[in-house]
This record gives structure tokens, C-alpha cells and sequence, in this order.
């Protein structure tokens, strides 16, 4: 039985790649600020024994360690890490604050970067691992109103990188997805909150994405899916495009 560590789970494409993991007999160990959403959501999937949710809060790294020693601690072992959380506020240059640049570092760069400080240390003592961050396209310029984002996706395109070059020898595969426009509830209160109307978003959406659609929550999850397991064991190093076409 493979255990899967998710960096967020409780939301969007996160909670649908945590219910898929636990339709394939997988053991999943999952976080998110709220508790009480943790709890129903263990409670939801009817598969206690296979899942362990750890209140977390990624603004701060004190709760790392204790995250990765719960899931040790009920599982003996993680064989992949998908590192899906982030955020995504309007952050240009010319109106950002550092309260503001530094919650995007803290949770979308930080948080994994420092996860990965004692979920590599596992990796490299099993001699396998796969790891799949979550990626945009912002990473390669960024819409003016995604600055911070932006600079925090390239950074992890990045890291991806360097994991795959220095930690192959020990059996530990690393990937960057490029999720495109997605319809998750935080992309759509942004928009709300930014005065963007339904109808404008469509149209939006039907000028800048080929394919005619922003993806749904479930589209990215059968290519995490499959680089979590042993189909994909010489696929590393790669950036891997599930965007509907849609390029920044």
C-alpha cells in the first residue's frame, strides 16, 4: 500500500486527488487550517484507517516537523509528496505589501521547501520517492497582477529541478505540474472579489484557453495520479502542461 503526503487536501484539485489516492486503497496523510473541516472530511470518506489529517497552518514552519512525524508515526513511511497548496492573491509590484509577499512566500515556497527538509531524509532511507509540485505558468513572466505568485512558481519549477538532478541516485523522482485556469472555489471568490462577473469571466475564458473551458477540479488529478506511481518510474525532471492549451 503506498502512502501519499499532500500539502494541502482539504479544497479544490487537493480534496480530489486525496478522494481518488483513497479509491485506490492508498493511505494519505492530509492538512488544512480548519480542524473541524479535517475531521469531517476523515469522517466523509469512511476510510479512517488509511487517512491522518494534521491541523496546519502554512503561514508558520512550526507545525512541519509534527505533520511529518504524525504521518510516519501512523504510516512507517511516504512514498510520494504532491505539493498543492498555495495562494494566489493580487500582488503587482506598484501595490504590494510585505504582509502580503510574505504569506504568498511563506505557504507557496517556504512551507514546501522546508517539508521537503525531512520528507527527502525518508525518501532517500526507503531509496524511492516521487514528488509532484504544483505548478503554474505564471512561472515564466506572470500576469502583471501575480508578481509575488509568480516569482514563488518559478522558484519551485526550480526546486523541482534540482531535486530531480541531485536525488535521482536514491531513487526519488520529482515533476512540476502546470495546472491551467481552474474553476476551484478560491479562483472563483477571487474574481468575485475583483468585480469580474460570470459573463465576463466566460468570455474571458473562451478568448484566452483553446479548448474553450477552464478545467474542472477532476482534470488534473489522472496525471498526479499516474506520477505517483510505479508507471512513471523513469519520468523525471519534466514539467508537465494540463492547461487546456492556455499559455501566459
Amino acid at each position: 500500500m503506498k502512502t501519499v503526503m499532500l500539502l494541502g487536501g482539504t479544497k479544490g484539485v487537493g480534496f480530489e486527488i486525496l478522494k481518488s489516492c483513497v479509491s485506490k486503497g492508498y493511505a494519505v496523510a492530509f492538512c488544512g487550517r480548519n480542524k473541524a473541516e479535517g475531521q469531517q472530511i476523515l469522517k466523509s470518506l469512511g476510510a479512517e484507517d488509511r487517512l491522518y489529517f494534521h491541523e496546519l497552518d502554512l503561514n508558520s514552519n512550526t507545525g512541519l516537523k509534527d505533520y511529518y512525524d504524525g504521518t510516519i508515526e501512523k504510516f512507517k513511511s511516504i512514498d510520494s509528496l504532491i505539493v498543492y497548496a498555495g495562494i494566489t492573491p493580487f500582488s503587482p509590484i506598484l501595490d504590494i505589501d510585505e504582509e502580503t509577499y510574505d504569506s504568498v512566500f511563506n505557504v507557496n515556497l517556504k512551507a514546501p521547501f522546508f517539508l521537503l527538509k525531512y520528507v527527502l531524509k525518508s525518501m532517500i532511507e526507503q531509496n524511492s520517492g516521487s514528488i509532484v509540485f504544483f505548478g503554474s505558468a505564471h512561472m515564466e513572466c506572470g500576469e502583471q497582477d501575480r508578481t509575488a505568485y509568480a516569482l514563488t512558481k518559478g522558484a519551485l519549477n526550480q526546486l523541482s529541478t534540482h531535486i530531480a538532478r541531485h536525488y535521482s541516485k536514491y531513487g526519488i523522482r520529482s515533476n512540476y505540474l502546470i495546472m491551467g485556469w481552474t474553476n476551484t472555489e478560491g479562483e472563483i471568490t477571487l474574481r468575485q472579489e475583483a468585480g469580474v462577473s460570470e459573463e465576463a469571466l466566460k468570455s474571458q475564458i473562451e478568448e484566452s484557453i483553446p479548448m474553450g473551458r477552464m478545467l474542472n477540479p477532476t482534470d488534473p488529478v489522472p496525471m498526479v495520479m499516474h506520477l505517483i506511481s510505479d508507471d512513471s518510474l523513469m519520468t523525471t525532471g519534466s514539467i508537465i502542461r494540463v492547461t487546456g492549451g492556455q499559455y501566459i
